[in-house]
């Protein structure tokens, strides 16, 4: 009964996360960066924490493309350089299109600046560089 459930729940966040277009603000909570023990992960770390939180791994995959590029597939595109982090992260939060073919990236307003730079920060880690240039 509670696997019936927890599929049901699965199923009904993956149909509704990827395609939804509503104007509410979406308040996601991501916890306390600033907890004494998040303070000793590294920003690669704390992307990679947010990024597995978040819906990301509904459209994206670390290696392999879903309905977006893979994660990899954006490291290898985008230097590792803080405008890149910037602008990586303007488009988590508001999201985009065009860049990777015609379906839109959905917007993540509810997301922090600072928390967008931490997911771009470990995004462009997975082609093996571990900070900006």
């Amino acid at each position: 009964m509670i696997k019936d459930l927890i599929r049901l729940s699965i199923v009904v966040f993956v149909l509704t996360a990827c395609g939804s277009k509503t104007d509410s603000t979406v308040t996601e909570d991501y916890g306390d960066p600033f907890t004494p023990e998040r303070k000793e992960l590294s920003l690669i770390q704390q992307g990679e924490a947010l990024v597995k939180k978040s819906d990301c791994n509904t459209c994206h995959h670390a290696t392999s493309k879903i309905v977006g590029p893979s994660h990899t597939e954006v490291a290898e595109k985008y230097d590792f350089t803080e405008e890149n982090v910037a602008l990586l992260a303007q488009r988590i939060i508001k999201g985009s299109s065009g860049i990777w073919g015609q379906v839109m990236m959905n917007p993540h307003p509810g997301l922090s600046q600072e928390d967008a730079e931490k997911m771009a920060y470990y995004v462009l880690s997975l082609d093996g560089e571990k900070e900006p240039n």
